[in-house]
């Protein structure tokens, strides 16, 4: 029977340590899993220097001068890599009411003519000049939760009766990080959007390991239930939100649901820091859907609201045969300027083909 819930589940992942305690947390985990698609973890050994370097350099780096982050745009970077502007990205069709800074696991690129489009998406970051600092509190951040989400994924194995290891086969070289900040809305102004992000659900990565870099009191991150009910995520201190992408759903046979979620702007400046756990740009979506379909088949599925139902996803409903181009796909519609000048010879085909 199908079940709605109201609040998003916290697990303590330091019960993954002692034997005696670790079957609970698998299966508060599996519920997680299977019936929220939300959940905060805590205890998850991130040192607190980092997660507190990384909180802090936010204002200073929002605060730079605008020709700084015009030097780093994201329209300078066939990666889809740097700063963007308030109004810059759109979700379902709507302005987004935040600027960020978009990162990567450092790469080089290797794309050449005769690879796949979507080989271009790896590639190096655009670091702002004269800020040393940032680069390293970025890359250690990068670095502890790319292991952070390595280790997750072998706990999310075994609550759903799988081996150690076996989701990192679908892992990419590269994860992405993106600093958000979305500014508070005029309070005397009510015909500014509140859409800070719109509804969706998260298309850019495996799994989505999510700081709240504001204080508890500031409010904006919102999940739908299964009842069509949007559920508050308020900020729970030394904790990160996580959350299914929209690879995981097609890979678990929609056992385990991308859950739809928002950002409403409101009264005060808040910042976010999700990450967004690389999903392999070759793989195939028979190769996504048949891996672990004999294990995922018999399992029940509980049905999500019709609102999130409705989400587009690109992957699996889509006409595109690999994660890489979908992916693709979903930047070239998010940051129009970028692929107009990036990627001409499918700009028109990937904002029309929904037509």
């Amino acid at each position: 029977m199908t079940t709605s819930f109201s609040k998003i589940p916290i697990i303590d992942l330091s019960q993954a340590d002692d034997e005696s305690t670790r079957p609970d947390l698998l299966s508060s985990l599996r519920y997680a899993l299977t019936e929220v698609g939300f959940l905060y973890v805590s205890n998850h050994a991130v040192p607190t220097t980092i997660v507190d370097g990384l909180v802090n350099a936010l204002p200073t780096l929002f605060e730079l001068e605008d020709e700084i982050k015009e030097s780093v745009a994201l329209e300078n970077s066939p990666h889809f890599l740097g700063y963007s502007g308030v109004g810059n990205e759109k979700t379902g069709g709507k302005e987004d009411r935040r600027e960020q800074f978009e990162f990567a696991t450092e790469l080089t690129a290797t794309w050449r003519p005769g690879l796949p489009l979507s080989e271009r998406l790896r590639g190096p970051n655009q670091w702002p000049k004269g800020h040393v600092e940032l680069r390293s509190t970025v890359e250690a951040y990068i670095r502890e939760l790319t292991s952070l989400g390595e280790r997750f994924l072998d706990l999310v194995a075994q609550a759903l009766a799988l081996p150690p290891g076996t989701f990192q086969s679908f892992l990419s070289d590269q994860h992405r990080l993106k600093l958000v900040h979305y500014p508070a809305l005029p309070i005397s102004d009510p015909t500014i959007s509140q859409q800070g992000v719109g509804p969706h659900k998260d298309s850019s990565g495996w799994w989505t390991f999510l700081l709240q870099a504001s204080p508890p009191e500031v409010k904006g991150l919102q999940v739908l239930n299964k009842a069509g009910g949007w559920v508050d995520v308020p900020v729970v201190p030394g904790t990160f939100v996580v959350n299914i992408g929209q690879a995981f759903e097609v890979v678990t046979n929609g056992v385990c649901k991308a859950t739809t979620h928002r950002v409403l702007s409101g009264p005060h400046e808040r910042y976010s820091v999700p990450f967004f756990q690389g999903v392999r740009r070759d793989l195939t979506k028979a190769e996504a859907i048949g891996t672990l379909k004999a294990h995922f088949g018999s399992l029940n599925i509980s049905r999500e609201s019709d609102e999130g139902h409705a989400i587009d996803s690109a992957f699996l409903k889509g006409q595109y045969d690999t994660w890489g181009e979908s992916q693709l796909r979903t930047k070239v519609r998010s940051h129009r300027e970028n692929g107009k000048k990036f990627y001409p010879e499918v700009y028109d085909q990937y904002i029309n083909d929904d037509a």
